[in-house]
């Protein structure tokens, strides 16, 4: 399947940001920095959750049922993972965008969901934490409308399901 997509993109994020964010295909090598970069984050957002404890469960959950369903794209700056996406291009379901925080509010999560929205044209959906405002909001600037809610399958949280079509307008602050 990989053999069939389009090469990806090298973005520069900011014009002071040299070198150049890079988004690449993720490969094998990757996983241990990906799992640690998706622990990390969400400690950093949700701190008052125990990911720590979550991290073996989440390796599973990524060799089981993501590595093997989606495209997932990694952001790297001078070799480090910074960021990253999965999309299944099947569904147009986008399981996780995850950015270092320490790279929010950069453009490397724009980068990343540009990349995913070209993966998948046809359309791409997802949910989203109802109290994470941060990411609704940034989900609603790159175009993406609330659909519905739902509670999340894994953690029974209360979400909101979002999509993105062609011709989404987004939200202008």
């Amino acid at each position: 399947m990989a053999a069939s997509l389009p090469s990806l993109t090298v973005y520069v994020v900011t014009p002071e940001m040299s070198p150049a964010i890079a988004l690449r295909r993720y490969v094998s090598a990757d996983e241990n920095a990906a799992i640690e970069l998706w622990r990390r984050t969400w400690t950093h957002h949700f701190p008052h959750i125990d990911f720590d404890a979550r991290v073996s469960w989440w390796r599973e959950r990524w060799r089981q049922e993501l590595v093997p369903t989606s495209v997932i794209v990694v952001a790297e700056l001078s070799g480090m993972l910074v960021g990253f996406v999965t999309v299944d291009p099947k569904s147009g379901y986008l399981d996780q965008i995850v950015v270092a925080p320490e790279y929010w509010g950069t453009g490397v999560a724009g980068a990343l969901l540009g990349e995913a929205k070209r993966l998948s044209p046809g359309g791409l959906e997802l949910l989203v934490n109802k109290e994470n405002a941060r990411a609704i909001r940034f989900y609603e600037k790159h175009g993406f409308v609330y659909v519905g809610e739902a509670a999340n399958p894994i953690s029974g949280r209360p979400v909101n399901r979002m999509a993105w079509r062609i011709g989404n307008r987004p939200r202008s602050d």
